[in-house]
């Protein structure tokens, strides 16, 4: 199969015709063979109903359904799990994703062989309060991760090699950090292209000024998992002998002071003097985090589970 198309959604049903049409019509016109996943992330509409009467005219639709609102990266993972094709294409379903792009993509990812490619929404109709903390969020998320040449991390339209969407994990609310998660696992071939963005024609914006808040907790969690989760020794490790020396050190300093240069002076009465305690306790717990943390890590099931590229004669 060419082309899996996964789309979550909540709450689409006045998009979800056109959409399907849509979809049908490039991939007919390019001769794809193809599937489209729809995930419905427990919408309270009659999202399902129409795609369960889509899906009995075109076999190639299929449905998942949650029970309840799980959030798109829950949608995201279930149909990375059930897609089969050999590329792997995301949208939203809200119509402001282009189907039209899918050839391009397609060639980007199975011609130009690249692991992940992300739409880039140059010119866009979302409102200030949407565009200029998204800016912000992509200039932040280029500065931690090292994909420079990214301007848009969150984009729903993406493309990826199968392999990819089969070997990374899509939780919480890590959709917006895809690339970063796919870079850590290995898959550094990843781009950008400029895509055209629809105004949306149904329903309203499922955005919240709340995302920036849980979206800066997890940069910070996928960057830290990302680099240390199997080995939380070399972080907390380092910081905690660096503290903990860094404390010894002053105390060292206030023992020869007390000693050469001012033996009626009490070191309790020094600001200092707490400072180095502090630092060495700080540094002691830091340690013990990293080796506990070490222990856990070294204990956990998938603790020797590594992404591998190629086998040969096995």
């Amino acid at each position: 199969m060419n082309i899996s198309v996964v789309i979550p959604l909540f709450n689409e049903e006045e998009s979800l015709p056109e959409l399907f049409s849509w979809i049908e019509k490039v991939m007919l016109e390019n001769n794809y063979s193809y599937e489209i996943i729809a995930v419905d992330d427990g919408s309270k509409d009659k999202s399902w109903q129409v795609i369960t009467t889509h899906a009995q005219i075109n076999p190639a639709i299929k449905g998942i359904r949650f029970q309840s609102n799980y959030g798109k990266s829950a949608a995201l993972q279930v149909g990375f799990e059930a897609a089969q094709g050999d590329v792997v294409i995301t949208m939203d379903a809200d119509l402001q994703d282009s189907p039209d792009e899918i050839p391009e993509l397609y060639k980007m990812i199975s011609v130009d062989a690249y692991h992940l490619v992300s739409g880039w929404k140059k010119k866009r109709y979302d409102p200030l309060t949407k565009t200029i903390p998204t800016k912000l969020f992509n200039a932040a998320t280029r500065y931690v991760s090292g994909i420079h040449n990214l301007h848009d991390f969150n984009c729903g339209l993406k493309a990826y090699q199968n392999k990819v969407v089969k070997n990374i994990e899509v939780y919480g609310e890590m959709h917006r950090y895809i690339p970063v998660i796919a870079k850590w696992a290995g898959f550094d071939k990843i781009t950008e292209k400029a895509v055209q963005h629809q105004e949306r024609k149904y329903g309203v914006t499922k955005f919240g000024i709340e995302r920036f808040v849980n979206g800066l907790l997890d940069l910070m969690s996928i960057t830290f998992v990302g680099k240390y989760g199997k080995r939380p020794m070399h972080l907390f490790g380092t910081l905690g002998v660096l503290s903990f020396f860094f404390g010894v050190l002053i105390l060292v300093y206030l023992t020869v002071l007390k000693l050469i240069f001012s033996s009626e002076v009490s070191l309790t009465n020094r600001p200092s003097f707490y400072l180095a305690m502090l630092t060495v306790i700080v540094g002691t717990q830091l340690f013990v985090a990293g080796f506990l943390g070490e222990l856990i890590a070294r204990n956990g099931v998938e603790r020797n589970t590594y992404s591998i590229g190629e086998k040969i004669n096995l």
